[in-house]
């Protein structure tokens, strides 16, 4: 092996340094989505112009079942256990509110 060689080897980085790298970037990633999506599930209810208690029932629970399943890929089993619902009451929420997968 030449001296450039040598030099070339060690600037590129290894499979297993790319695979840290990449695993740390996806890790930030998802954390810095979940504090998002954390936000816009927060929103203020406007009271003074009314609301219905089944409507903002609805939208949060449209909001949480799009995110568990967002987070598991659309895996409906995945999202009922990060959700605490048995598979075929969230399979029910899903159809009843009309939410795509």
């Amino acid at each position: 092996m030449t001296s450039e060689e040598i030099l070339v080897t060690e600037k590129t980085p290894n499979d297993k340094t790319v695979d840290v790298r990449l695993n740390t970037l996806r890790e930030t990633v998802l954390a810095l989505l979940e504090e998002v999506e954390s936000l816009a599930i927060s929103k203020p209810v406007d009271i003074k112009n009314g609301a219905r208690f089944s409507d903002e029932v609805r939208q949060f629970e449209v909001s949480l079942i799009r995110t568990a399943l967002g987070r598991t890929s659309g895996s409906q089993t995945r999202a009922a256990k990060l959700l605490g619902l048995k598979p075929t009451t969230l399979n029910a929420k899903i159809k009843r509110y009309g939410i795509m997968a």
